[in-house]
């Protein structure tokens, strides 16, 4: 009981509590604009982010989890329409790209194919919308290297 208190407090206040919060939440912002691009999240998703939430923050269970969180809550704060949609929120990880340009180093394409490969072959749409997406991020990463 502890523990889940303690992640919710965190998860509140998580600008002022967590180490590098930015760092995280544009590792979110980038995984929540893959696992919403079709508006929901399915079981393949879920567990390619634990893992790559987990690969990432090897050393620290509860950031990890964090992560996921964070995840969801951008995803749902997508589906709900409550003050973020998918076109805004890559304008937000556009704008943070050009601003911090460590960020760039965060944006792991190896890691977004684990989940470009949940996409069902046979929805063409889904597909190519993700295909879209990381022809997008990669792009930024380019520009950085320039």
């Amino acid at each position: 009981m502890f523990r889940a208190f303690r992640r919710k407090v965190i998860k509140m206040f998580r600008e002022f509590l967590v180490y590098h919060n930015s760092s995280l939440e544009f590792r979110a912002k980038i995984l929540t604009l893959m696992v919403s691009s079709n508006g929901t999240i399915d079981d393949c998703e879920k567990q390619k982010l634990k893992e790559i939430a987990h690969s990432i923050y090897k050393d620290d269970y509860d950031r990890a989890e964090l992560l996921v969180d964070t995840v969801y809550e951008y995803h749902n704060k997508i589906v709900t329409n409550n003050g973020l949609d998918f076109e805004h929120l890559v304008q937000i990880v556009n704008r943070e790209v050009k601003t911090v340009k460590r960020f760039c180093e965060k944006i792991d394409m190896d890691m977004l194919m684990q989940l470009h490969a949940c996409v069902d072959e046979e929805d063409e749409e889904d597909l190519l919308f993700q295909q879209r997406i990381l022809e997008f991020l990669q792009g930024l990463k380019d520009e950085c290297r320039v």
